[in-house]
């Protein structure tokens, strides 16, 4: 995909669209994982040289924050809409799961989530950025466990129930659903699996 584009007026420098671009890299992100991922297909997949990537987005790393960040906004936002809107924790992470199923496996982009799966298998000089997707992870977890005990304190959910625990049981199950929807699960499997993961719910 060729993102430049020619002015009429002669003379003129030639740009891109960057936002375009910056969607181009994030796909490229998602399906490669970040270490995999060289300048050299960034370029490719952009349709521009090392020189314009470096001046739009600074270096790959810099690149790949903007794109975790544009990933969240566009792809990754149903966790945090279902918490927000639903009434209970149950009826959120119900409405997670089962739109996890969908979004981890449409067409038009790769499977599975990025967060989940572009850092697996990072080098050592690549700490930082499993660290970050890690944290992010993790501040999924916790919002999880901050909704679950809510309802906990609210007596809609019994006191014996350790808020903690089903939030990372939670966790573990998205991530797994990730990595089924990578490997080639159907939505409907995953849809399977999440009605599994509720029926071990707190009664």
């Amino acid at each position: 995909m060729n993102l430049m584009t020619t002015s009429s007026r002669r003379g003129r420098p030639r740009s891109f669209d960057r936002q375009a671009a910056l969607e181009q890299a994030l796909l490229t992100f998602w399906e490669r994982g970040y270490d995999s991922t060289s300048v050299a297909d960034l370029t490719a997949a952009l349709g521009i040289g090392a020189p314009s990537l470096y001046a739009a987005f600074g270096d790959k790393r810099t690149l790949f924050d903007e794109a975790v960040t544009a990933y969240q906004a566009k792809y990754g936002e149903f966790m945090k809409r279902a918490l927000d809107e639903e009434p209970t924790a149950r009826a959120a992470i119900a409405r997670i799961l089962r739109e996890a199923a969908v979004a981890y496996t449409e067409p038009g982009h790769p499977r599975g989530c990025l967060i989940i799966s572009a850092a697996q298998n990072t080098i050592p000089a690549s700490e930082d950025v499993h660290e970050r997707l890690r944290a992010i992870r993790a501040g999924n977890i916790d919002a999880l466990q901050e909704r679950i005990q809510a309802d906990v304190d609210a007596g809609i959910l019994p006191g014996t129930t350790v808020a903690r625990a089903v939030a990372v049981f939670v966790g573990a199950t998205i991530q797994g659903m990730s990595q089924q929807a990578r490997d080639g699960a159907t939505p409907a499997e995953l849809e399977a699996v999440a009605e599994l993961a509720l029926t071990a719910w707190p009664t």
